[in-house]
């Protein structure tokens, strides 16, 4: 019992270091950039293409979807954006957002501890904001590596431990598995650490990665809660935009798990590299791509049933 709760415990310090790493960087970043992200954000939305290259580079830069969907909630919620421009925008966050996981599948601990060694250097030693921000990102950036490899480290006993692999078992089944990832994502409120987690722990070797899929697919749905909390007591488009993105992942979750039952994904997935964490990012990359591309013929749709689904401010008083 004593060796489970360590391994707890060890875990949820990889967990902290993993999200404020990731917390440090999105700081630092807008920080560094100042509003030249929000102003892209709002100008460059009349070319679908582009919209979307947009979306996937901001999320890469702040290293997490749901904050640029939280910031899509405010611009439409003011009336800076359309709910047409912002569909775009949210198909290019979902792959930014996998950005954080294929760093994290990279094995570089001595860059890790190099790269936060320097950054806080730069933040402690040098006064010149210019350097702090940048200092912050490699400093974020070196802490969430060390988090990522001490969850990796703290998960590696499960692997003799019965009841574990019992439990990994379970998520075989595609609603336990979904169901699972969205829950426990939605608590941590960011795919990318639980991601992150389940890259730690497919190392043990407990869990396959026909497994792994449907937790990803649940990952992301569980991510959408975000702008959902931001988008409460918000005008009607604000509450469409956070449910365009809910409609996306949950679109995309249900035609891969209905997929993935007649093409051999999983094992495309695992011949993609013979490292488990890698094969789960690149899984959810192109979870994500081909997402992108089933959906983008309906992104005029996806509004449309934004509007059915969400009553008008206007209705809502009457």
């Amino acid at each position: 019992m004593g060796e489970i709760v360590e391994i707890i415990v060890s875990m949820l310090g990889g967990l902290a270091l993993f999200l404020y790493g990731m917390r440090m960087m999105s700081n630092g970043l807008e920080l560094t950039a100042g509003n030249s992200m929000k102003s892209i954000l709002e100008k460059l939305t009349s070319n679908r293409i582009v919209s979307i290259i947009v979306g996937a580079a901001v999320t890469a830069l702040v290293q997490s979807s749901s904050a640029t969907t939280v910031m899509l909630v405010s611009f439409v919620g003011s009336k800076i954006m359309t709910l047409e421009q912002a569909v775009w925008i949210i198909m290019g966050a979902n792959i930014g957002a996998t950005m954080t996981n294929m760093l994290t599948a990279l094995n570089i601990s001595m860059i890790a501890s190099m790269l936060a060694i320097g950054g806080v250097i730069g933040i402690v030693f040098i006064k010149r904001p210019k350097v702090n921000h940048v200092s912050l990102i490699f400093a974020g950036l070196g802490i969430l590596f060390i988090g990522m490899e001490l969850m990796s480290s703290a998960v590696m006993p499960l692997r003799e431990v019965d009841a574990f692999r019992d439990i990994m078992a379970t998520f075989t089944n595609p609603i336990i598995g979904v169901l699972f990832g969205a829950v426990f994502t939605a608590i941590i409120q960011s795919s990318s650490a639980s991601i992150g987690i389940l890259q730690s722990l497919s190392i043990t070797g407990a869990i396959s990665m026909n497994s792994s899929l449907y937790l990803i697919f649940g990952m992301n749905i569980g991510t959408c809660i975000t702008a959902a909390i931001a988008s409460l007591g918000g005008s009607s488009d604000a509450k469409r935009t956070a449910m365009i993105h809910f409609l996306f992942n949950v679109i995309s979750t249900v035609v891969f798990v209905a997929l993935i039952q007649f093409v051999p994904f999983a094992h495309w997935m695992e011949m993609s590299s013979t490292d488990p964490k890698v094969q789960i990012g690149n899984a959810n990359v192109v979870y994500k791509a081909v997402s992108v591309l089933m959906l983008f013929p309906f992104g005029t749709q996806l509004v449309k049933l934004s509007r059915r689904l969400v009553r008008s401010d206007e209705e809502e008083q009457s």
